[in-house]
């Protein structure tokens, strides 16, 4: 028997639609007008064509702060994602530890990102700061205000003391979702802790770890507040990443032609990038279950 469905169901989802369209569609639209128009000022626009794409796509500037955000991902997942399995796999399951452990990994994610800029802006000061004011009288010269790598070191510990903890959150939730019976089951055939690991806990978490791979670098990849309150770009541009240069093309130098352009070029790197990484991990996970099925 064929079952009536009620459209009227698309009402309730209506405001939903209309809210989302005015919050992003027509800033969206409105970009995309800027991208494609010059100005003389007073408010005057005419016709530019794709040559602000042009001008970005062939911009050195653009070239360098695209790979500055590339390597900083690509560091940040190569640390977080291997320490949230870790710390989620040495979580407890059960007992009243649980919740204080859970408890613990939420606190970092509560914290606003200008609050965690200025935690570690403060942190790190060589004159007032913990962390560096104790460098300073070991003798080890930290400065990363004025030396680039402290100050990619220093923006690495910070994202990674602030963002681990989804990673562990999300795969401690696949973790303790496994029935037990997996566990007993591979109790009985004497299979080792990698074994464990490599054939029950990692396909369970392959879901999760899809979520977490996403979320960070999508996250990593646009972040803005952190870097810009810690070190502003700085030093020199070592750490001027693409959302930093976007918003003082747009906002300090107020090309707005450019910066437009720029934003649009970018959300298509993200999303393009994101279509990647989903779609190899799903197709891996897919690859590995076929095999696993036809043994």
């Amino acid at each position: 028997m064929n079952k009536a469905f009620d459209n009227r169901a698309w009402f309730l989802v209506l405001p939903v639609l209309l809210l989302v369209a005015f919050s992003a569609i027509i800033p969206l639209m409105t970009v995309v007008n800027y991208s494609v128009q010059d100005t003389f000022g007073n408010n005057v626009f005419f016709w530019n064509g794709t040559d602000w794409f042009l001008e970005i796509l062939t911009s050195s500037r653009f070239h360098d702060a695209l790979l500055r955000n590339l390597a900083f991902s690509a560091i940040i997942l190569c640390i977080e994602v291997p320490l949230g399995i870790i710390v989620a796999l040495a979580m407890p399951k059960k007992g009243v530890f649980v919740s204080v452990c859970l408890v613990l990994m939420a606190l970092p994610l509560l914290i606003p990102w200008n609050v965690v800029g200025t935690i570690w802006q403060v942190f790190g000061r060589i004159d007032i700061g913990l962390l560096g004011h104790t460098l300073a009288s070991l003798g080890i010269q930290y400065n990363y205000v004025q030396n680039a790598t402290h100050a990619w070191i220093t923006l690495v510990i910070m994202d990674v003391w602030h963002w681990t903890s989804l990673v562990v959150l999300l795969c401690y939730a696949g973790l303790v979702s496994i029935p037990d019976a997996y566990y007993q089951a591979a109790r009985i055939d004497g299979a080792s802790r990698w074994a464990v690991f490599r054939y029950i806990e990692l396909p369970k978490m392959k879901r999760v770890l899809t979520i977490a791979v996403l979320l960070r670098f999508m996250d990593s990849f646009m972040i803005y507040t952190e870097p810009f309150v810690v070190t502003g770009g700085g030093p020199g541009n070592s750490t001027t990443f693409l959302s930093i240069d976007l918003v003082k093309m747009a906002v300090g130098q107020f090309d707005l032609g450019p910066a437009a352009a720029m934003s649009l070029i970018y959300f298509l790197i993200i999303l393009a990038l994101s279509w990647v990484f989903y779609t190899v991990m799903t197709q891996t996970g897919q690859d590995r279950s076929g095999g696993e099925a036809g043994k």
